[in-house]
């Protein structure tokens, strides 16, 4: 009995404290969440106070969430303060240098705007960096996606974008007719924003139509006229890797796969290598100029294999791509001559204009043009020049990384 009461009375002694901290530990975990919680302000210019998170500032436009709303974007000239509890790094025109060492040194931290000025807060640095004049802002991130762009790298199968189409045709008549046509274009570029400097950019196509005419046997008064088959089929494969030593030159590597019938070739392929130049870049408008040295081997379908040939030759290319609310257009230009062999040139030339429809479809209208030189004499002949025009649906391949 004696043991009992004394752990009895220590019971009710250390009651007081077990209270204490009952009711202290809740109140501290309720002060420390409110704290991580603490959200960031925006003031409007007409004094409006909205209280979430700001997401970033791309070109002078402000994207902040809120619950309530969700994402509001609004520019720089509608606001009058902003304060963040996160940290985030300045991109401006006083820093022209958008690659991974210059972007790497920039102060981080919380941000304060007022007076049409930036102040970033790095955490133990004083003094604090000069405030930037927001209309100097080019873009303002935050540490994570600093972070992710500048030492991480997307998977094999993270980062690209493009567009897949297709498109058929069916005819029943006195002839019965069918073609179909289809492409896909994947490229990814990184990082894969565009407030820093490309590293690497890879992209791949293909493109291809088949069709077949055909016309069913029937009699004449003079005997049977035998039924024909009229086919086309062109197809064309390409890839590319170009490494970048400075914002706009590059170096590549690339390998290209070409089939046409109708020029009696069964496969042109070639792997080449050489430099590149961005000549043209701009937010909606980008335009390269390309030189390679290759090897190239031609075989066909019915010539002698004395016409198939191994080639050394070059690819001299252009590509542009332009953004214009709500189209697209896109055309390449390559001239391939072979230096061993002065008559066995081709060129190749296309365009693609493509119309938004719902959500990630689209209608895209193309034309596809390539002329080989040397193709062998056959009966039918066989003309040089191979034209195509395509139309159908587009379906917008978006990068989530």
């Amino acid at each position: 009995m004696t043991l009992l009461s004394t752990c009895f009375r220590r019971l009710l002694s250390a009651l007081p404290v077990l209270l204490i901290a009952t009711l202290t530990l809740p109140c501290f975990a309720a002060d420390t969440k409110a704290a991580a919680a603490a959200p960031d302000v925006l003031v409007l210019s007409d004094g409006d106070i909205l209280h979430g998170k700001f997401v970033n500032e791309i070109s002078g436009t402000v994207t902040f969430h809120t619950d309530s709303l969700g994402d509001v974007k609004v520019p720089w000239a509608k606001i009058k303060e902003l304060h963040t509890t996160g940290d985030f790094s300045v991109l401006s025109t006083q820093n022209k240098m958008h690659g991974r060492k210059a972007v790497a040194k920039l102060p981080e931290g919380p941000l304060d705007v007022t007076d049409s000025a930036i102040t970033v807060h790095p955490a133990g640095q004083q003094p604090v960096p000069q405030p930037i004049p927001v209309k100097d802002a080019q873009y303002i991130v935050d540490h994570a996606t600093l972070d992710k762009q500048l030492y991480h790298q997307p998977s094999f199968f993270a980062g690209w974008n493009g567009a897949a189409s297709a498109g058929a045709t069916l005819v029943t008549a006195t002839q019965n007719q069918y073609t179909v046509s289809g492409s896909l274009g994947l490229v990814r570029v990184v990082p894969t924003v565009t407030w820093l400097d490309t590293r690497n950019r890879t992209s791949a196509d293909f493109s291809g139509s088949f069709g077949k005419i055909t016309q069913p046997a029937y009699t004449t008064p003079t005997g049977v006229v035998a039924a024909t088959v009229t086919k086309t089929a062109i197809t064309h494969f390409d890839a590319e890797r170009d490494e970048y030593f400075s914002p706009r030159f590059f170096g590549l590597g690339q390998t290209a796969f070409d089939h046409n019938f109708s020029q009696d070739l069964s496969l042109q392929q070639i792997y080449g290598g050489g430099i590149g130049w961005t000549v043209l870049k701009k937010p909606n408008e980008e335009g390269d100029l390309k030189a390679t040295m290759q090897y190239e081997k031609q075989t066909f379908i019915s010539g002698a294999p004395s016409s198939n040939q191994n080639l050394i030759g070059s690819t001299f290319s252009a590509s542009y791509l332009l953004k214009l609310k709500p189209v697209i257009w896109t055309q390449e230009l390559a001239y391939i001559p072979a230096w061993n062999n002065s008559n066995a040139y081709s060129a190749d030339e296309s365009n693609t204009l493509t119309f938004p429809a719902w959500k990630s479809f689209g209608f895209s209208l193309g034309t596809m043009d390539s002329y080989l030189n040397d193709p062998p004499a056959t009966l039918p002949p066989t003309k040089r020049n191979s034209f195509q025009f395509t139309m159908g649906l587009t379906y917008a391949i978006k990068s989530k990384y």
